[in-house]
Formats: C-alpha cells, sequence, structure tokens
C-alpha cells in the first residue's frame, strides 16, 4: 500500500548514506557500552548552569533510543530526494544552518514554556532530530504527491504518506520530542524561506565541500550507471544534473502511478486477450462511424396549366370565390367554418409517394429498426474525468471514454493508455 518517494537505494545521496551508516553505527556502540551515555545527553540544564558546551554538539548528534534511530534513519533514507534534487552541497547547508538554529530555538521554546506553565525543561531528546524534522518543510513544498489508492473510500494514500507516519512515531516517542519538532520545523521554515539571509551566513564552504568531494564521497557515494558519466564542477553541468534528476524523479513517480493502476486493474480473461473496438469505436475517429442523417429529395413544386383554373392541395381547405357567398350542399348537413376550433378539417392519411418529400434516403436505415442510443447524454463522473485529465488526458476523450465504459474508472484508463497513449 504503501511506497518510498524516488527512487529505491542511495545512489547520487553520498551524504545521506554517511549520516545513515555513521549515526547508527555510533548508536550501537553507544548501546553496547551504556557507561558513556551521559556524555551524549543533551541536558539543557547542563549547558545553562554547568556551562557544558560541548553537548550542543555531542547531545545533537547521536540518538541514544534505539526507537528514535530507526525512525530517524527511515526520514534520512526518504530525504534522499531532496540531496539529489538540490545537490549535496545545498543539502548539506541546509543541514548544517538547521542545526545551528534549533540550538537557538531549543533555549528559546524551553524558556517559554518555562514562563506559560512554570514548568522547568530539563533535558531534550539527544540525536540529529531537529534538522530532520526541518527537512519536512522542503519535503512538504518541493516533492510532489501521486496518489497511490484510498483507505476505507475516504482517506488517500500516496507516495508521501509513509514520510508523515513515521515523523509521527517519531514524534510520540518521548515526552518533549514536540518541541524537538517545532524548533526543527520553524527553523526548516527560516533557512528555506532565507529569512532575515540566514542562508549568507550559514552555509558549507565551498572548500569544505570540495574536501568532502575528494575523501568521503568515495567512500559512501555508491556506484554510478554505465550510461552515465562523472559530472564536473560548473554552473552548466548543475543545471543538467538537477534535470536530470528531475526526469529521473518523473519517470519514479510515474512508474509508481501505473504500479497502483495495474492493482486496481479488473481481472481480464485468460482464453485471449480482449479486442476494446468490439465495445466501441476508437476515440481517434469520434464521429466517423455514426449512420447519416436522412436526407429528403427535392421535389419540385406543381406547376397549374395555364388553361384551367387553380385547384386546391387536398389537404387545404376549401376557399370560398371572393364574389359569392358560400352555399351549403342540400343533402349534406351544416359544416362548421373551417377554422372553427370545435371541430378541425378531417385531412386525408398520408400516402408515401414516390417524389414525396417523406421518402427517406436508399442508404437511411428504415424508420422501424431500432438504432443504438448515442453516447453523448450518459452521464459521467465528474471526479473520474479530473482523475483521467491529471494522467494527461484531454477532457473529451475523458468523458467519451467514461460513457463508453459505463463509468468504468480501470477500463476507460486501460483504453486511453492503448488507443491514445
Amino acid at each position: 500500500m504503501f511506497t518510498t518517494t524516488g527512487s529505491r537505494g542511495l545512489d547520487k545521496a553520498p551524504l545521506s548514506k554517511g549520516l545513515l551508516l555513521v549515526l547508527s553505527g555510533l548508536t550501537v556502540v553507544l548501546t553496547l557500552l551504556p557507561q558513556y551515555h551521559h556524555l551524549f545527553t543533551y541536558s539543557l540544564q547542563a549547558i545553562t548552569q554547568q556551562h557544558q558546551v560541548w553537548r550542543l554538539v555531542c547531545g545533537r548528534l547521536i540518538c541514544l533510543d534505539l526507537k528514535d534511530t530507526f525512525c530517524n534513519s527511515l526520514l534520512i533514507y526518504n530525504f534522499r530526494i531532496l540531496e539529489r534534487r538540490f545537490g549535496s552541497t545545498k543539502f548539506a547547508s541546509f543541514l548544517f544552518g538547521t542545526w545551528v538554529l534549533t540550538a537557538l530555538v531549543d533555549f528559546l521554546l524551553a524558556e517559554a514554556f518555562h514562563y506559560l506553565f512554570d514548568y522547568q525543561v530539563a533535558e531534550l531528546p539527544a540525536g540529529l532530530l531537529g534538522p530532520v524534522f526541518s527537512l519536512f518543510v522542503p519535503f512538504y513544498s518541493s516533492i510532489p504527491k501521486v496518489p497511490v489508492t484510498q483507505l476505507l473510500g475516504q482517506i488517500s494514500i500516496t507516495n508521501k504518506s509513509l514520510v508523515y507516519i513515521v515523523g509521527l512515531q517519531l514524534l510520540t516517542s518521548s515526552p518533549f520530542m514536540w518541541l524537538v519538532a517545532l524548533s526543527g520545523l520553524l527553523s526548516g521554515k527560516l533557512y528555506h524561506g532565507n529569512a532575515l539571509r540566514v542562508q549568507r551566513l550559514l552555509f558549507v564552504p565551498r572548500w569544505l565541500s570540495r574536501v568532502g568531494a575528494l575523501v568521503l564521497e568515495p567512500l559512501f557515494s555508491g556506484p554510478l550507471p554505465p550510461s552515465e558519466t562523472p559530472l564536473g564542477m560548473g554552473a552548466t553541468l548543475d543545471i543538467q544534473r538537477q534535470q536530470r534528476m528531475d526526469l529521473h524523479d518523473q519517470q519514479m513517480l510515474l512508474a509508481q502511478f501505473q504500479q497502483a493502476t495495474r492493482n486496481h486493474r479488473p481481472p481480464q480473461p485468460q482464453n485471449g486477450l480482449m479486442n476494446w473496438n468490439r465495445f466501441f469505436p476508437s476515440l481517434r475517429h469520434r464521429g466517423q462511424n455514426l449512420p447519416p442523417e436522412p436526407q429528403p429529395h427535392p421535389s419540385p413544386p406543381p406547376q397549374p396549366h395555364p388553361s384551367s383554373p387553380p385547384q386546391p392541395h387536398p389537404s387545404s381547405p376549401p376557399q370560398p370565390h371572393p364574389s359569392s357567398p358560400p352555399q351549403p350542399h342540400p343533402s349534406s348537413p351544416p359544416q362548421p367554418h373551417p377554422s372553427s376550433p370545435l371541430q378541425p378539417h378531417p385531412s386525408p392519411p398520408l400516402q408515401p409517394h414516390p417524389s414525396s418529400p417523406l421518402q427517406l434516403h436508399p442508404t437511411a436505415p428504415p424508420l422501424l429498426e431500432p438504432t443504438a442510443p448515442p453516447l453523448i447524454n450518459t452521464p459521467v463522473a465528474e471526479e473520474q474525468v479530473a482523475r483521467l485529465m491529471e494522467m494527461g488526458f484531454s477532457r473529451i476523450d475523458a468523458q467519451d471514454a467514461l460513457r463508453a465504459s459505463n463509468n468504468d474508472i480501470n477500463v476507460a484508463t486501460n483504453f486511453l493508455l492503448q488507443h491514445l497513449g
């Protein structure tokens, strides 16, 4: 049900791989050596009263709880997509800037909590937790979400749902973890929005990034794919690398969406492939297979003979002579006037004539033969039309496919992918 963001593995994310290996390894070592735990606790009281400033470094790098280590490592693994998109140097600058900002915001929030509730916060959870929580800010604003499935028909599950669930699990692991999380989110918002130009003050120098690229990157970087070559430094190559990583992420998101579509596809018959053209025509030729509309034969109006007086039409009422009043027939009862509303004038039944305009075209279907109802007025669900339009199809193609498939989103999607993909 849940999927991770980006492609699998840690290729092109050496900093994320290094953080996972080093921090997890140090946590395992401290678990085996519990007598050194007191050196890595994040004690605010010891920092303020005993001036143990070194705890700002040791207490904010290594997690002392295995559950926090597992959730923190899982979040770093999912946030590797940010390193691929922004580059290792910018990713390291973001982590360093938020790591410094969270140290200041932690003290401010602890003092505010003491002022409001008269409770002194003596110790906070240890580990690289504040910068990890700050990564939720660019993750929420920069990474698109792709719907995967729905839970109970109401809750939408996307490719980012697992990351948020792990963040909530880490948030509830200790009593004052919410303070660290709030500090990380505020610091991430400040650094990502470049408030007070903090990005110019807190960043990784270029010489340090070059040293890391020469010393640490060969240790933690994964093997390059065969079709790619190492990239150098330069603005043009950085832009090309970012575009290539964006395309890589888009292809991965599209593959996840297609996998979710295949999971919801109804079972197909096993005896052979289904021919969709048997059910409805191709959308590329809409309107070409409809039967032609009946066209009446033009018939010339009758011309009166020059030597004979004009004869009235059989279906028209008799017109009286202008100079003589109407005389009733002696043997017939008096008839009402043709314009009287009480009794309409009887008209003879219609008889088909070779030249009559009622005769249809020879190629037209008979009048009594039933024809297939058109699909134009068939109602469609706007929500399903919107889902098909999000996949890249036009509104007309989505509506026609849903009408033809009786509002079955899976059948319509398969048909559009086969004929218009």
